[in-house]
C-alpha cells in the first residue's frame, strides 16, 4: 500500500534543488538528451507549453530538467502537467509521478485527483485508495471527479470490501446527485455482484440521461440478467429516452441470448433511423449479424451481412457460427472458406462444428490446415476441441503430440483444458498419463474429479474409481449428477451391486440429487449384468419417469449375456415401440436367439428384417498409426493394404488354433455352413484393425482399437489369446467400455 512521506511536503525548493533527485534529472538531460535540443531549450523563454510537446518519459526528464535548470520547477502548474503526463500518457511512469507530488507544497484537488486517476489506471486500487485517505487528512475535499476517478479502478475484490464505504463517503460530500458518479457507483456494484444497490443508486437517479441506461443494460448483460435489459428497454421507450449505438449494441447483445426477434426487430429499426457513424454502423451490423444468427434467422443475417460497406472477422464468424447452429455445416464451411480473414475464433468456431457432428476426422484436418496458414495461433479453446477430436477417435499419438504443442507454445492451461487432457488419455486408454496429468494440476474443479471417477470406471479400475470419490469429498468438492453416473458404472463394471446400490440411495439423502432417467439406466444395467434381471425389470417398472431406449437397452443387453429370451423379448418389444427403426434391437434379439438356439424364432425375425428393410449396422473399428486415423468395416476390403491384412488374419488364426482357440460362431445368425460362419467372425472390423497393427508395428507397441459396437464374444477371446501368444498389449474401447489385454488376460475379467 502507498504511504506518502509527509515530511517531503515541508522542504524548500532550495532542498529539492540539491537533493540526489534534482541531479538525477541533470544526468537524465545531458545522458540522454540531444544536446543541440537543450541548447534550443537554453535559448527558448521559459514557457508552460513546452509540456504540450512532450512524447515520452525521456522527453519528459528533459524538458523536467530544463525547468528545474532555470528555477521554474515549483510552479504548481508545471508539477500538475508533469504529473498529469505521468499519470494520464501510455508511457507514463507513476513512480516519478509519486516522487515529484511529495515534493508539492500544497497540492491541490486536482493534482490529488490526478494522482488517484493515475493509479487507477495502471490497476493499483489499493494505492488509489490510500492517497484518497491521505488527501482527506491533508484536510483537501474530493469533487465531482474525485469518485468517478477512484471508483473506475476499482477491481471485483476492492469493491466487495470498499465499495458501500466509498459509496457512504459519496453521500457524505454531496455527490450523490451526480449523474458521473451514479455511473461510475452502478458500475461498481454491477462488477461486484451487488445487482440491487446498482438498480437502487440507478431509482434515486433522474433517469434522464442515456448514458446511465447505457451502463444499467451493460451491468445486467454482465450478470446474465437479459430480462432485466429487456425491461429497460421497454422503459426506456415508454419515457421516450433516444439510444445510443453503445444501447443498441448491448440490446441486441441481450436479445441474441434471449433469442427474442422481435425485440431486435425494434432494434435493427432503430439502427436505420438512427444516423449512426461508420466505426459504431460496423459494430452494430455485426450484433445485428449475430442477433438474427444465434436466432436461426439465417436469410435477415445474410441480407445484414450482404448489405455491408465494410466487413470484417467478426462479421464473417458470425455468419458462420449461425449456420453451424442451424445444422448447415456445408454452407458454414463455404463461408469460412472464403474468409478474407481468420481469427482464432473463426477457426475454434469451425472445428467445434465438426466436433458436434461428429466429423472427428475432419477435426483434425482443419486443424492442420490451421497450422499450415500460419496466421493465427491456436488458444486454449482450440485445444480443447482438437483434445476432443483425439478423444474420440482414440488418437493417443496425435493427443501426445497436442499435448506437447501446448507445452512448447505455453498455451495456458487452464482447468477446462487440463480436464481435456486428462478426458482424451481416459478415453485413449492411458490410466497411468491421465493419472499422472491429475497429480500435477494446481487447481482441480468436480468436473476434474468426475473426469477421474468416470474415467478409471470405465477403464476398468472400479475400486480405484471409488477411491477418488472418497478423495473428493476430503477435498470439500461437492458431487453432482454425472459424478454419480461414474460411480454407478464403477460399481457395474466390477459386480459391485450392493455398494452401487447405496450409491442410489445416497445420491439423494446426502446430496440432494434426485435420480434422472441416466442413473435408472445405470442401476438396471449393474443389476443385469449381475443376472438380477427381475430387480432391474422391477426397476424399471417402478421409476417415477417413462423409461428410455437406454433403460429398456440395458435390459435387453443383460438378456443376451444371461441368455434369458423371455426377458428379452419383451425388452425387445418395448425398445421397438420408443424406436421401431433400430436395427441394433433386431440383431441382439437375434443374437439371444442364436445362442439359445431358438432357431425357429431366428427366421421369422429375420424375415421380418428383411420386410421392413432393417439392416445391421456395420462393424466400424478405428485405429492410429504413425499419426494416421484408419478406420475398418466388418468385411471391407477397401483399405490399401486390404490383401496383407486378410493375410495376416489367416496367418493369426491359424496360430491361435495351435494354441487350442476354438471359433465362438454362437451369435452368428446367418443361415450359412460353420465354415462360412468362421469366416465371418474372421472378418470383424476389430480383428481387422488388429491385423493390421500386427503387421504395422514391432514387438512393444501397444495396439489401440476404437470400436462403434459392443465386442462380441469371439473377438474377445482372439484378443486375449493375441496378447499372450504375441506378447503384445491390447486396448479395445468398444461402445460400453474398455477392455486391456494383457497377458491372455483382460481388465473386465470376462464381465462386460
Amino acid at each position: 500500500m502507498l504511504t506518502l512521506n509527509l515530511g517531503t511536503l515541508s522542504k524548500n525548493l532550495t532542498c529539492f534543488l540539491n537533493s540526489a533527485f534534482t541531479h538525477n534529472f541533470f544526468c537524465i538531460a545531458s545522458l540522454c538528451g540531444n544536446p543541440t535540443h537543450l541548447l534550443h531549450f537554453s535559448t527558448l523563454v521559459p514557457s508552460r507549453s513546452l509540456l504540450q510537446t512532450c512524447e515520452s518519459m525521456d522527453h519528459l526528464k528533459q524538458i523536467h530538467a530544463f525547468f528545474i535548470r532555470k528555477c521554474l520547477s515549483s510552479d504548481p502548474v508545471v508539477c500538475s502537467k508533469i504529473i498529469a503526463f505521468c499519470c494520464t500518457h501510455g508511457s507514463g511512469d507513476m513512480r516519478y509521478a509519486l516522487h515529484l507530488f511529495e515534493t508539492m507544497l500544497e497540492p491541490n484537488v486536482f493534482v490529488w485527483n490526478t494522482m488517484v486517476k493515475g493509479y487507477s489506471r495502471v490497476g493499483s486500487p489499493g494505492n488509489a485508495v490510500s492517497l484518497y485517505l491521505e488527501m482527506l487528512r491533508n484536510n483537501v475535499k474530493p469533487d465531482n471527479y474525485t469518485f468517478p476517478f477512484l471508483l473506475k479502478g476499482f477491481t471485483p475484490d476492492i469493491a466487495m470490501a470498499l465499495g458501500k464505504g466509498v459509496h457512504a463517503h459519496v453521500c457524505k460530500f454531496g455527490f450523490e446527485f451526480n449523474e458521473f458518479v451514479q455511473h461510475s457507483l452502478i458500475h461498481m456494484y454491477f462488477m461486484c455482484g451487488e445487482i440491487n444497490m446498482a438498480r437502487g443508486v440507478f431509482d434515486g437517479s433522474a433517469k434522464t440521461d442515456v448514458l446511465i441506461w447505457n451502463v444499467m443494460i451493460s451491468g445486467f448483460n454482465k450478470n446474465n440478467k437479459f430480462e432485466e435489459s429487456r425491461r429497460l428497454f421497454v422503459e426506456m421507450e415508454e419515457k421516450q429516452i433516444m439510444p445510443t449505438a453503445v444501447t443498441l449494441i448491448s440490446l441486441l447483445s441481450a436479445f441474441s441470448e434471449l433469442k427474442d426477434l422481435e425485440a431486435g426487430r425494434r432494434v435493427h429499426q432503430y439502427v436505420k433511423d438512427c444516423n449512426v457513424i461508420e466505426s459504431d454502423l460496423l459494430i452494430l451490423n455485426n450484433a445485428l449479424i449475430d442477433m438474427y444468427a444465434g436466432s436461426g434467422e439465417m436469410e435477415a443475417a445474410l441480407g445484414v451481412f450482404q448489405r455491408m460497406k465494410h466487413t470484417d472477422v467478426i462479421s464473417w464468424t458470425s455468419i458462420v457460427k449461425g449456420f453451424l447452429n442451424s445444422g448447415r455445416l456445408d454452407l458454414a464451411r463455404t463461408y469460412f472458406d472464403k474468409m478474407p480473414e481468420k481469427d482464432s475464433v473463426s477457426w475454434t468456431a469451425m472445428i467445434d462444428g465438426y466436433i458436434k457432428e461428429n466429423r472427428f476426422k475432419d477435426v483434425l484436418l482443419l486443424f492442420r490446415e490451421m497450422q499450415e496458414a500460419g496466421d493465427v495461433k491456436p488458444d486454449e479453446f482450440t485445444m480443447v476441441s482438437v483434445l476432443t477430436a483425439c478423444a474420440h477417435l482414440g488418437a493417443l499419438e496425435l493427443g501426445e503430440w497436442v499435448k506437447a504443442y501446448i507445452d512448447k507454445n505455453r498455451i495456458k492451461v487452464d482447468l477446462h483444458l487440463g480436464n481435456a487432457v486428462i478426458d482424451m488419455y481416459f478415453k485413449c486408454g492411458n490410466v497411468e498419463k491421465a493419472v499422472a496429468m491429475f497429480n500435477h494440476m494446481p487447481k482441480r474443479d468436480k468436473f476434474t474429479w468426475t473426469a477421474m471417477i468416470l474415467g478409471l470406471a470405465v477403464n476398468g479400475h472400479g475400486r480405484e474409481s471409488l477411491h477418488f470419490f472418497s478423495q473428493m469429498l476430503r477435498a470439500s468438492e461437492t458431487p453432482d449428477a454425472v459424478t454419480y453416473i461414474g460411480l454407478l458404472c464403477a460399481c457395474t463394471h466390477t459386480g459391485m451391486v450392493e455398494q452401487g446400490r447405496k450409491f442410489f440411495t445416497n445420491m439423494t439423502a446426502l446430496h440432494g440429487i434426485e435420480p434422472n432417467v441416466t442413473h435408472y439406466g445405470c442401476l438396471v444395467d449393474l443389476l443385469g449384468r449381475a443376472g438380477r434381471l427381475t430387480e432391474a425389470h422391477e426397476v424399471i417398472k417402478t421409476m417415477p419417469m417413462t423409461p428410455n431406449s437406454v433403460v429398456w437397452g440395458a435390459l435387453l443387453a443383460a438378456c443376451r449375456v444371461h441368455k434369458d429370451v423371455e426377458m428379452a423379448e419383451m425388452a425387445a418389444t418395448q425398445l421397438l415401440q420408443l424406436e421401431p427403426e433400430n436395427g441394433g434391437v433386431y440383431v441382439l434379439l437375434c443374437n439371444i436367439y442364436a445362442a439359445c438356439k431358438k432357431w425357429e424364432k431366428l427366421g421369422q425375425l429375420r424375415r421380418e428384417m428383411m420386410d421392413k428393410g432393417i439392416k445391421k449396422t456395420p462393424g466400424c473399428s478405428l485405429i492410429e498409426m504413425n499419426g494416421v486415423v484408419h478406420e475398418f468395416v466388418a468385411g471391407d476390403q477397401s483399405h490399401p493394404q486390404s490383401a496383407q491384412i486378410y493375410s495376416k488374419i489367416e496367418e493369426v488364426v491359424g496360430d491361435l488354433k495351435l494354441a487350442g482357440y476354438v471359433p465362438d460362431t454362437s451369435e452368428v445368425f446367418m443361415d450359412v455352413g460353420e465354415e462360412e460362419k468362421e469366416k465371418s467372425v474372421s472378418r470383424h472390423s476389430e480383428k481387422l484393425a488388429i491385423a493390421f497393427a500386427l503387421m504395422s508395428s514391432g514387438p512393444g507397441f501397444t495396439i489401440r482399437v476404437v470400436k462403434n459396437l459392443r465386442m462380441c464374444i469371439d473377438c474377445h477371446e482372439v484378443a486375449k489369446l493375441i496378447s499372450r501368444i504375441y506378447g503384445r498389449k491390447l486396448i479395445v474401447r468398444d461402445k460400453t467400455r474398455f477392455h486391456h489385454f494383457m497377458d491372455g488376460s483382460c481388465s473386465c475379467k470376462d464381465y462386460w
